[in-house]
């Protein structure tokens, strides 16, 4: 008589935890090393930095270099106690049926997720991570969300192979608990076809694109608050009070380069050796020069895909892609196919989540019209605020307004010339937007349901808008301002003859 099943042992580097948790297998903790990474990245210690602020002033600490010096130690020493504490109660186990974390020092919390509500799991290395050999493995799942950014379960600070292991485990192909057959010869490894790969003159792209700008921008905005929270004995004056003009025009002729080149570094940053890959029944991403992430996703669940085009981006025809794929939380990053290239890439690869619906149909006249008078709206009042502002010696605001209503013009047409829908046999498409012009491709069975909206001003330009709820992405997208007699016929070709009677 066979006696009871012994639990697998867990990998080097990651000791088990003492209290079980329910799942049928031997549950971990996370590696020692990781209380290193949470020390020097202050991360549970960084809610009590506003906290020791005012105390220190209470009791009297002056703004000396003393003072920086006592905080540091005191933040630090606070930290690594928090670090410790969080690492002890942290365990997690991935047992036959379901994941099982827990965590909390005072207020236990277990969360039990499925394994069939597994949606996508990314493996995250940040710099200090790699340095230590660790990863941070991420798992979404449509189990419901927890907090504002969706994120299902999060072990941090496990070794790379503990990793790889947990990514092919929890996104198996076979189903779970199936064991093999005795004597049956281990099973071939998918084969992995290419679908993509970021070319280094892609770079070129990054500075017409607002996210890569962002990154300089918010980087000397931080940097400046630094220097301004810093000691005065700390901070040198390296300006004086009032700066010359001269210095500012300087100052602002040179900061246009190095912006555009900033942005470029945080492209390069950011999609450093990206590569796409189908493996077997998986799309895989791997990009990042600094923090490399390993993002596995399920074809199963790619219910489609969109095309998103920026301002700066259509005058140099490039785009991205991003699929949609139900249940996956932070999409618009972990869902990222095709960080930056040019739009025939871009279509190409959206071809290969999606078959093509065709062209699209362009909107009426009447949409037109409202496109129009929203982009004039803005302009047209600040004119009409500046005759009387004029008259106080405000010109400017005239001018302002005049300026505004003359660009609300290629604004507005260019608003309408977005607008577009279209069905096929088997998908359909959705596309608005100006700064961001984004066309939705999506499956007909990524629907779960119309909904017709019409205002008193639609109505009387016989318009409408219809969005398409989806468990995916955004969970819906509109076809704004399409006639109002073209909504039945759409709807059911989009979907199905169930949609045939939605009528606004």
């Amino acid at each position: 008589m066979s006696g009871p099943a012994v639990p697998p042992a867990p990998p080097d580097g990651v000791p088990p935890v003492d209290a079980g948790i329910g799942t049928g297998t031997q549950p971990r903790r996370t590696s020692p090393r990781v209380v290193l990474v949470h020390t020097a990245t202050f991360r549970q210690a960084r809610q009590l930095v506003p906290v020791l602020i005012p105390i220190a002033a209470l009791i009297g600490l002056d703004d000396g270099l003393l003072t920086v010096v006592v905080m540091a130690v005191v933040v630090t020493a606070l930290s690594l106690g928090a670090a410790v504490l969080s690492w002890w109660r942290f365990g997690y186990a991935d047992g036959p049926t379901a994941v099982v974390v827990t965590r909390g020092l005072l207020a236990r919390s277990v969360r039990t997720v499925p394994n069939d509500r597994i949606r996508g799991v990314e493996v995250e290395a940040p710099p200090l991570h790699r340095l230590l050999g660790l990863v941070r493995v991420r798992i979404d799942a449509a189990a419901g969300s927890v907090g504002a950014s969706g994120e299902e379960l999060l072990v941090d600070g496990v070794p790379r192979a503990e990793g790889d292991r947990l990514r092919t485990r929890l996104l198996a192909r076979r189903p779970t608990g199936a064991p093999a057959a005795e004597g049956a010869p281990p099973p071939e490894p998918p084969v992995e076809e290419e679908l993509s790969r970021f070319q280094p003159r892609w770079l070129l792209y990054a500075p017409l694109v607002g996210s890569y700008l962002v990154i300089p921008l918010a980087a000397v905005g931080t940097l400046f608050r630094l220097v301004q929270e810093l000691p005065d004995a700390v901070v040198p004056d390296l300006v004086g009070p009032e700066p010359s003009p001269h210095l500012l025009v300087a100052g602002l002729v040179t900061a246009v380069p190095l912006l555009a080149l900033a942005a470029v570094v945080g492209a390069i940053v950011v999609n450093w050796g990206y590569r796409l890959v189908r493996r077997g029944g998986s799309l895989v991403a791997v990009r990042g020069l600094l923090t490399r992430r390993h993002t596995e996703l399920e074809v199963d669940r790619i219910r489609g895909g969109t095309l998103s085009e920026g301002l700066g981006m259509r005058w140099v025809r490039a785009a991205r892609v991003n699929a949609l794929v139900t249940g996956l939380g932070q999409a618009n990053r972990r869902g990222q196919l095709l960080p930056l290239g040019p739009r025939a890439e871009a279509l190409r690869l959206l071809g290969r989540l999606v078959e093509d619906p065709g062209p699209l149909t362009g909107h009426p006249r009447a949409a037109l019209r409202r496109r129009l008078a929203r982009a004039l709206a803005a302009g047209l009042l600040v004119t009409a605020a500046g005759a009387w502002a004029a008259a106080a010696g405000w010109w400017w605001v005239p001018v302002a307004g005049v300026v505004l209503t003359v660009l609300g013009v290629p604004m507005g047409i260019g608003r309408f010339r977005a607008l577009g829908h279209g069905a096929g046999p088997r998908s359909f498409s959705v596309r608005s937007g100006w700064l961001v012009r984004e066309q939705a491709v999506l499956q007909r069975r990524a629907v779960v349901g119309w909904q017709v909206r019409q205002s008193v001003l639609q109505r009387r330009a016989g318009l409408a808008t219809v969005v398409a709820c989806v468990g995916a992405g955004s969970g819906g997208y509109a076809a704004v301002d399409m006639a109002a007699a073209e909504v039945p016929g759409f709807t059911a070709a989009a979907s199905g003859p169930w949609a045939g009677t939605l009528a606004p």
